[in-house]
């Protein structure tokens, strides 16, 4: 028999050759499982890289779906490094992009210079008091943050949804469900045919960066995450750290939502995230937390999701290779760092033990 134990701790080095070893056998096993599908793996793989990067429009494309999955990361980021599974991007992306709405909506006579500043701060406020929910119910009564942020994504999708056959129905779409549009002071501007998203999202990495590692409140995220009763020995006002960083987490998720609804969309639906909030987990894990590291992940993860669409318009492979790719280095990635801290061993007690009962 065998049992996992705690492993030395590795160097640098082996640590960074295990990490590239675990993307070589992701890449042979999302290849292997192209294949299977039918397909020719070689070919896929060079045609995702040329649907996402191949020209200037499609490099656009990937860049228009990194930002908001980079932004997510960064929110999530915050949230788990202090050990609070914030499973709830999703939600408080639309509750962002709501939060923008309602301003957009309410305050259209307003000039552009005013009024998207004004619709980030609401989108701000809503993304961060919606991941506050759950904060305040595990401050208060221990329970899963995990459960409640992921419930939580469904009720704010479903609060859009009723917006969109509601209030914000847009009276000129001839009876159709469709959701007014923002005024045209409510777009992002543009920078080389792309929204000044990505300054947003390059900016909040920075940001966040000196955040976790320079300043105060990172450190006593940081020391939370690590033991909250080390926190607690040490004077520090836990519930308080805990309020404010998941505040910034769900805040920082509100501002992706933001940027979807202002920069691409120009309004809202429930269909405005795609997903996004889920797979910023991934690049989350990936990056280990780092957010200089998460642009690179973004990018890449942008990349599958840009080339996944162009599959499906070219080969006429389904998009969700792309999907089945991401979650094959995930699984693969994961069980990397799983042996960068434990390995497998023979328990020798128990073989001794089964040898005397068999004699």
């Amino acid at each position: 028999m065998f049992k996992i134990i705690k492993r030395p701790p590795l160097a640098e080095g082996r640590m960074f050759v295990l990490r590239i070893l675990a993307v070589v056998f992701a890449i042979g096993a999302s290849m292997a499982i192209i294949a299977l599908l039918g397909h020719d793996p070689f070919k896929v793989m060079l045609e995702m890289i040329r649907g996402s990067v191949g020209s200037a429009y499609r490099i656009k494309e990937t860049i228009n779906k990194m930002v908001p999955l980079l932004t997510l990361s960064l929110g999530v980021c915050v949230a788990y490094k202090m050990k609070f599974w914030n499973i709830g991007a999703e939600g408080q992306f639309y509750m962002g992009a709501y939060g923008a709405g309602l301003v957009a909506f309410n305050f259209s006579h307003l000039p552009s210079y005013l009024l998207l500043p004004a619709m980030f701060a609401a989108g701000i406020l809503t993304g961060g008091l919606w991941a506050l929910i759950p904060a305040l119910l595990k401050a208060k009564w221990e329970t899963s943050e995990t459960l409640v942020t992921l419930m939580l994504n469904y009720v704010a999708i479903r609060w859009v949804t009723y917006l969109q056959y509601g209030p914000w129905r847009d009276p000129k779409a001839a009876g159709l469900p469709r959701m007014m549009h923002f005024p045209e002071t409510a777009d992002l501007p543009k920078i080389g045919g792309i929204h000044i998203g990505w300054i947003i999202a390059l900016f909040l990495v920075i940001v966040i960066y000196f955040l976790i590692r320079y300043s105060k409140l990172g450190y006593e995220i940081t020391v939370m995450g690590e033991n909250p009763r080390t926190a607690e020995y040490a004077g520090m006002n836990t519930f308080r750290i805990l309020l404010v960083a998941i505040m910034i987490s769900g805040g920082i998720c509100g501002i992706a939502g933001v940027i979807q609804a202002t920069g691409l969309e120009h309004s809202i639906s429930p269909v405005l995230s795609s997903g996004l909030g889920f797979t910023a987990i991934i690049t989350a894990w990936l990056s280990k937390l780092q957010p200089v590291t998460l642009v690179s992940v973004s990018f890449l993860f942008a990349m599958m999701l840009q080339g996944g669409n162009y599959l499906q318009s070219v080969m006429k492979v389904p998009s969700d290779v792309a999907g089945v790719i991401q979650g094959v280095i995930l699984f693969f990635v994961l069980g990397s760092e799983f042996f960068t801290q434990y390995k497998i061993v023979r328990d020798k007690r128990q073989g001794e033990e089964t040898r005397k009962v068999g004699a």
